[in-house]
């Protein structure tokens, strides 16, 4: 889609970010940020999602130039008073599912639009239900599905998101990792 005067640059390496601008019909390149996903211990839920977008984009290694526009996104998973980033193990994950199962989590998405001389930055929020997920159906994920890039363990758009999920209140496409209608309205106005 050529509706946008920037060359647009996605920089992450998330498949399922890849194919939702690739779905909107956007013409883009991409170029993997791989940057340290630490912050500080003050920050809660929407706060998080929005420093590692920003981090991710001021780790952007090339120069930009006047016609370039970066996008970067963080994605976290939010229970009670609790950050579930990308599990790092089987063990943490397992630990990850079974403390939202049965329960509504929030899973809150960053975005920062950067260009040479201006960067906007902006979030989404999804509640999200779970069924109550027994030792099974978690074991059986995490071996078949492998979550390990996943914030909270889980892609909603596959086998866990399927048997799962009994509700959603906000955008899907949030939950998989890129809150599409709001970027489309700032890009339109940036």
């Amino acid at each position: 889609m050529d509706l946008f005067k920037y060359k647009i640059i996605l920089g992450s390496a998330s498949p399922r970010r890849q194919q939702l601008l690739k779905d909107m019909g956007l013409n883009y390149t991409t170029d993997a940020i791989h940057a340290d996903e630490s912050f500080p211990n003050t920050l809660k839920a929407e706060q998080i999602a929005l420093y590692l977008a920003e981090k991710k984009a001021k780790s952007y290694a090339k120069s930009l130039t006047t016609n370039d526009l970066l996008i970067t996104a963080d994605t976290i998973v939010w229970i009670g008073d609790t950050v579930l980033n990308k599990p790092a193990s089987e063990l943490e994950a397992t630990h990850m599912l079974r403390l939202l199962s049965a329960k509504t989590h929030t899973v809150y998405t960053g975005v920062s639009l950067t260009s040479a001389n201006k960067q906007i930055s902006f979030y989404d929020q999804t509640h999200v239900r779970f069924k109550e997920l027994n030792n099974e159906e978690i074991s059986f994920y995490i071996k078949n599905y492998k979550p390990f890039d996943k914030a909270g363990s889980y892609g909603a758009q596959d086998w866990l998101g399927l048997i799962g999920v009994t509700a959603i209140e906000g955008s899907y496409f949030n939950v998989m990792g890129l809150p599409t209608h709001l970027l489309y309205e700032h890009l339109k106005s940036f």
